[in-house]
């Protein structure tokens, strides 16, 4: 793993004590753009360059972000993996945010998170789309994440409305206790398992998804969709 920090350093903001971590791979055409969108609102973002085949790295080197390199592809379970023990070690940290690479978070709703973790008493803030009703979703997709929500016992447990949202925050105590050894995207089921089996308090917020051609390019196809049904199958069958 290779590391190179940011060049200026933060300036005063209701957020100085969040990280943003950024799990990327081959966004090279959006990367800089979606980190420019962060700092103004957060200005501690570390991106990890999961062995990217494009030139995101390089984009990363041009902003203000900390940028942290798998020598190869380990998957994004392994990049948030990798970011949230980065920023754990940073002074001053308190909270953490996971945030797509692809642009179709909104910098907003992170900041709604970040409030409802740190101003309503929860460890763990999730977002959901399909609690406000009024964004589109298209059908595959809702199809899709709807399954996967009505199957999931941990996401039943939790009575969660959206379970593979990559938009999340966790406090200190959260971040510092999960473990992601699903390298995969089946590293959402894995989260929502364990927080589903902790005593830490976990709320929904909703949020706003854009879904632009770049990011349903770069989303969850039917195929990994497929996979991610079978591996809660087989956790359900390993479930006592």
């Amino acid at each position: 793993m290779q590391t190179a920090e940011a060049s200026g350093p933060p300036g005063t903001s209701e957020f100085d004590d969040v990280w943003v971590v950024i799990p990327v791979y081959n966004e090279g055409s959006v990367i800089a753009d979606v980190v420019a969108g962060v700092l103004p609102t957060f200005p501690n973002v570390v991106c990890v360059d999961d062995g990217s085949r494009d030139d995101s790295a390089q984009h990363i080197v041009g902003t203000a972000a900390h940028l942290v390199s798998h020598p190869v592809n380990l998957g994004q379970g392994a990049a948030l993996q990798t970011g949230l023990e980065y920023a754990l070690l940073q002074d001053g940290a308190e909270y953490f945010v996971t945030f797509d690479a692809d642009g179709q978070h909104r910098v907003e709703d992170a900041a709604e998170l970040v409030r409802a973790v740190r101003d309503g008493g929860a460890d763990v803030a999730l977002g959901s789309r399909f609690l406000s009703g009024t964004v589109h979703v298209p059908w595959l997709k809702r199809a899709l994440l709807k399954t996967v929500a009505a199957l999931s016992p941990a996401a039943r447990r939790l009575q969660l409305t959206d379970a593979h949202n990559g938009l999340r925050v966790l406090n200190r105590a959260a971040a510092s206790q999960l473990k992601i050894t699903m390298n995969g995207m089946a590293h959402a089921s894995e989260i929502v398992d364990y927080l589903a089996r902790s005593e830490l308090a976990v709320t929904e917020v909703p949020v706003t998804v854009l879904y632009t051609d770049y990011s349903k390019a770069k989303g969850q196809s039917l195929i990994n969709g497929v996979n991610i049904l079978f591996d809660l199958s087989l956790r359900s069958r390993r479930t006592p």
